[in-house]
């Protein structure tokens, strides 16, 4: 039996164009294809006399009797509209993309930012330290990551430090960067040592928790007479432990704190320990930030110390009201030797206040550095009049101040009355040809002074002139430092007439004084005289060409008895030929004499 009912896509059956009826026809029979079973849709067209419609039929089973089409021609026309299944496949490609896309980068971070179970290596659990493990071939710092093989390296390394320290008494360590755990392993080879007696730890990498490494090992440790920190952040901190440390010390007798971040808190325990310790006898704070209070403080431990010798405060900030401070503390003072305090701002002023209390002061100063203190001729006044009084004092410094002639004038007229200075330091004073010409005055009666530094000066040929006509037969200076003097061929031409009848200069300093080849040949004209004394000459700086480089080479050629052993040419403008001359001349000489000329171009 046939049951005859209308399509169920459409409530009301209607006649369709071709076009629309081929699409149909070709959407039904991929349906059909996909329901794979016995009852299946059949769309038929019949025709009537000038009228069509649609008629679906229903087939069942095998006896249904009706028969079984797909749709026909009609369905060819016009395909089924696909845009709604175009909107639904814009919509579900992206988001599969989308979707698949998450899910790998989801691994991957997963991967990356999941902590990985931890397993504890052998070598690691054996390490005594946490965090930082150090390499120590010099200037090398290994973070925690390294391997344990770099770490059992170090250690050995470290262990043929601490041997170091075991077999020799004077062990440099400076600039290894072995930091606070290096200094902690080394630490215990100064227990109780009898061998070492000066180290040096300097610009290590050591802080403030570095210091208590030294704790109960520098108090068993009385061998140990030199000890080195300098260049490491210790900082206050660091320095108040290290002072807690050496009161009960009675071994170290020189203690270096050169730039180590030390103030005036710092400098606070350190007078603390003065005032305590008797066996330190130096005492090097160079280069740190100790201002006015800090110098009040040093002032007053001074006055209760009695073994302090060699007291240094270079590049501080005392100024004038610190110079005022300590020269209290200096009155009192029996021990004091040796007083440094260059580069304090001190000025004329403040070192009125220190003369005045070193003229008071019942020791014994041999060393005076008051260089880079904006002293001026009226503070040079005060200098050479405590020059004039001592009988003690050996070496004076006043380098790069502004004393100029009139400050010179004063220091000259206290060098002829004085009778123990041998080294005296006057460069970078703004000192003339009229200045140098006084210096050269005292010379004559002056047989003690063997240092001269007055380089940095615009002499001149003048100058040079003054200072060389009285050197041909007077004085007995070893040392003389005419560097950068302005002195040019002309005063090189002065100079070396001097050197042939001079018999006293051993070390002579030329540098940048415009030579030029002019000036290279006058003195080697008075090198190829016979000069037992002149040992080093140095000629840095000259705008010396090759011509002076052969003069220089014939004269070294020429006298068979040539003293030289140190000949400076470097930073002129020599070539190859200059060069290949020097070499030359000196290999003769080695021929020749068996003596070995360093010559540096």
């Amino acid at each position: 039996m046939a049951l005859t009912s209308t399509l169920p896509l459409y409530s009301h059956p209607k006649v369709l164009p071709k076009k629309q009826m081929l699409g149909l026809q070709a959407l039904a029979s991929d349906y059909g294809r996909c329901l794979g079973h016995d009852s299946a849709w059949f769309i038929t067209r019949r025709r009537y006399s000038r009228s069509k419609r649609l008629v679906v039929t229903a087939a069942y089973g095998a006896e249904g009797g009706a028969r079984r089409r797909v749709y026909g021609e009609s369905q060819a026309q016009q395909p089924l509209s696909s845009a709604p299944v175009k909107q639904i496949a814009t919509f579900v490609a992206p988001a599969g993309v989308f979707i698949a896309a998450t899910f790998v980068l989801w691994k991957l971070v997963e991967k990356l930012l999941m902590p990985k179970p931890s397993r504890s290596s052998s070598v690691e659990n054996k390490s005594p330290s946490q965090g930082v493990k150090w390499s120590f071939a010099a200037g090398t710092n290994l973070l925690s990551s390294v391997t344990a093989k770099i770490d059992r390296q170090s250690k050995l390394t470290l262990n043929e430090f601490a041997k170091e320290l075991r077999a020799f008494s004077s062990v440099d360590m400076s600039g290894r960067n072995f930091g606070d755990e290096g200094l902690f392993f080394l630490a215990e080879s100064l227990g109780y040592n009898q061998i070492v007696e000066e180290v040096s730890f300097a610009a290590n990498g050591i802080t403030a928790r570095g210091m208590e490494a030294f704790d109960g090992v520098l108090e068993a440790n009385t061998v140990l007479k030199t000890l080195d920190l300098s260049g490491n952040p210790i900082g206050d901190e660091g320095i108040k432990c290290l002072c807690d440390i050496l009161v009960n010390n009675t071994g170290i007798q020189k203690l270096q704190l050169n730039s180590v971040d030390l103030g005036d808190e710092g400098a606070k325990a350190i007078a603390e320990l003065l005032k305590k310790n008797s066996t330190l006898r130096a005492l090097e704070l160079n280069n740190n930030m100790i201002d006015y209070s800090g110098f009040t403080t040093l002032a007053g431990a001074l006055l209760e110390n009695k073994t302090i010798r060699n007291f240094h405060l270079n590049g501080n900030y005392g100024g004038a009201l610190g110079a005022n401070a300590l020269a209290k503390g200096l009155e009192g003072n029996k021990s004091l030797r040796e007083l440094h305090v260059h580069g304090n701002s001190i000025g004329d002023e403040g070192i009125r206040s220190l003369i005045s209390s070193l003229s008071s002061h019942k020791g014994k100063i041999t060393l005076l550095d008051f260089g880079n203190n904006s002293i001026t001729a009226k503070g040079a006044f005060h200098v050479a009049e405590y020059i004039k009084r001592s009988k003690n004092l050996l070496w004076v410094n006043l380098y790069m101040n502004d004393i100029g002639d009139e400050g010179a004038e004063k220091i000259a007229d206290a060098l002829k009355e004085n009778q123990t200075v041998t080294t005296i330091d006057l460069g970078g004073n703004n000192i003339r040809a009229k200045g140098v010409g006084a210096i050269a005055e005292a010379l004559k009666d002056n047989t003690v002074i063997k240092n001269l530094e007055l380089g940095y000066n615009p002499i001149g040929a003048d100058g040079a002139k003054a200072l060389s006509e009285v050197l041909k037969f007077h004085g007995n200076v070893k040392t003389l430092k005419l560097g950068w003097c302005q002195i040019g061929p002309k005063g090189a031409e002065f100079v070396a007439d001097m050197l042939r009848y001079n018999n006293t200069i051993s070390i002579l300093d030329l540098r940048a004084n415009g030579l030029r080849d002019e000036g290279a040949a006058y003195l080697a004209r008075s090198l190829k005289v016979v000069n037992e004394t002149l040992t080093s000459l140095d000629l840095g700086f000259n705008e010396i060409r090759d011509d002076g480089a052969f003069a220089i080479a014939q004269a070294l050629k020429a006298n068979e008895y040539v003293t030289v052993t140190s000949l400076n040419l470097a930073s002129n403008f020599l070539t190859k030929f200059g060069q290949s001359a020097l070499t030359d001349a000196r290999d003769h000489v080695y021929e020749m004499s068996e003596r070995e000329v360093n010559i540096f171009f």
